[in-house]
């Protein structure tokens, strides 16, 4: 069974704990299996490469290779314009389409702001 996360791809947000206390970033991806989120431009830790070929044949250069690591989904808290947010559900009504053509009504869970309310 996957988790839920409140916080998905492209969200931005802010580092809560840590030695990045405090950076903000856009998230690049989601390891819901490890509970962890990769933050553009966060927790960069250098890899060493040994030179050589890759899949294809080609020459590889080796060197040293500054990645984002992964953190935490609970050291990271979602912005809404730049501000710390926490992140409710709302169940909106909508009209769904089958295939055949006849339309049916469904809810759908949508992420909001608990400070003003917006959806997210």
């Amino acid at each position: 069974m996957s988790k839920s996360f409140n916080i998905k791809t492209g969200d931005e947000v802010k580092v809560i704990a840590g030695k990045d206390k405090g950076a903000t970033g856009k998230v690049i991806r989601v390891l819901r299996d490890e509970d962890r989120l990769v933050v553009e431009g966060v927790n960069i830790i250098k890899r060493h490469l040994k030179a050589g070929q890759n899949a294809a044949g080609q020459q590889t250069p080796g060197g040293i290779v500054a990645a984002e690591a992964p953190i935490h989904v609970s050291n990271v808290q979602l912005l809404e314009d730049g501000k710390p947010v926490r992140i409710g559900f709302r169940r909106d009504a909508v009209t769904k389409r089958r295939p055949d053509g006849s339309t049916y009504s469904a809810e759908r869970s949508v992420r909001i702001s608990r400070a003003s309310g917006k959806e997210i």
